[in-house]
């Protein structure tokens, strides 16, 4: 895409875009998509109207998030004021930025920090979202994109390799020649974990419900794939801890990812050796554990059982990676930076296996929604 590079300050002529909006909170994410969301113009942002740290960005791709489907319904954490833009994370140019911006000029490419700006932010820029033409936002609140990266690897970066950093390292502490039982492994967090396990020399089993996506799996570091799927059990998850053990020559793994919860967690927790981590990621098989419309409470919460936590001698992690940086937020600009360095360096790479225009935003956050894909999904604005 051709973009004119303008000097810092100067006034560009730009055309309206368009934007998906959510008007209100479903009682869950398929409400939300059918009766909630709608594809609309959106004016130009006026730069006399923005302020001297601000910046104009072309949005050229967003990722379709997990999270996105669950803020919809208020069932996240986080909770969004409809109406309001989705897109948790995007990239984009560079269009105009003020003139006390001295990090970025027109015509740089640039990541979002879903942290600082966007519908995950807790900030005034909450209402920067990636499903969108434009974002205005503060400079503070970009990264130049890693060379390397094209658009849609670079929209679907922090939030999962940061995800994958905080739940490997910070908190499960994985070492060279440990093994890694990783749960949701084609997902987009899932397989961020297999690249930063294999990059710490670890041995990864990872776990899915397709052959197909599995083999992607494989094809990005997975030392063995197992398919849980199990269509004659009630729970739909087959027992997968006899080959979990013969893969580790009865052993057991020593830490287990799990981003999946429900019965895949039970059949994990006899799957480890004694004194393994269990960290836990998400909840993706049983995401109703909240009501809808942003009621508080979780009537339906997940259970682990005590005896087998006991008896297994295991350490269990919740690993929440932007609730402890809202907490301890020293901890996240080194985490951030080391991100934008392996993706810099090639060490990571996200995958991305589907593109969509903003005129089926519906069918692309239903994708997520169904998991049917493996890595990310990206959104593109400026395309029908």
């Amino acid at each position: 895409m051709n973009t004119t590079v303008r000097s810092a300050g100067s006034t560009p002529a730009l055309k309206p875009g368009r934007r998906a909006v959510f008007t209100e909170l479903g009682e869950d994410p398929d409400e939300a998509l059918d009766r909630f969301l709608r594809i609309e113009e959106q004016p130009a942002p006026d730069p006399a109207r923005c302020g001297p740290n601000e910046v104009i960005v072309r949005i050229e791709s967003s990722a379709v998030s997990w999270i996105d489907l669950v803020m919809a319904s208020g069932q996240y954490q986080h909770r969004c004021h409809p109406p309001y833009i989705p897109g948790v994370e995007y990239s984009g140019i560079v269009e105009w930025a003020g003139s006390a911006v001295d990090r970025f000029c027109p015509g740089d490419r640039v990541l979002s920090d879903f942290i600082a700006a966007g519908p995950r932010a807790k900030t005034a820029y909450q209402g920067a979202g990636g499903f969108a033409g434009y974002a205005v936002l503060p400079a503070s609140a970009l990264c130049r994109i890693p060379d390397g990266l094209d658009f849609d690897q670079a929209a679907n970066l922090l939030a999962s390799y940061e995800t994958a950093y905080h739940c490997i390292i910070a908190r499960g502490r994985v070492q060279a020649g440990e093994t890694v039982l990783i749960h949701g492994a084609s997902g987009a967090s899932g397989l961020a974990a297999v690249q930063v396990c294999r990059m710490l020399g670890a041995r990864v089993i990872a776990t899915g419900r397709s052959d197909e996506k599995l083999e992607i799996v494989r094809s990005h570091g997975a030392d063995h794939v197992i398919n849980t799927r199990g269509d004659d059990y009630p729970s739909g998850v087959r027992s997968f801890r006899e080959e979990v053990k013969a893969l580790t020559d009865g052993r057991g793994v020593d830490v287990v990812y799990d981003a999946v919860g429900g019965d895949v967690s039970l059949e994990s927790l006899r799957c480890v050796a004694f004194g393994a981590r269990f960290l836990i990621v998400g909840w993706t098989s049983t995401p109703n554990v909240a009501d809808g419309k942003g009621r508080r409470g979780a009537p339906r919460a997940n259970q682990l059982p005590t005896n087998l936590i006991q008896m297994k001698g295991l350490t269990v992690m919740g690993c929440p990676a932007v609730i402890t940086v809202e907490r301890s937020p020293e901890l996240r600009e080194p985490r951030k930076a080391l991100v934008l360095q392996w993706a810099a360096e090639g060490r990571i790479k996200p995958y991305v296996s589907q593109v969509f225009p903003i005129s089926r935003a519906r069918e692309a956050l239903r994708a997520r929604w169904q998991a049917g894909t493996v890595g990310g999904i990206a959104l593109h604005p400026w395309e029908d």
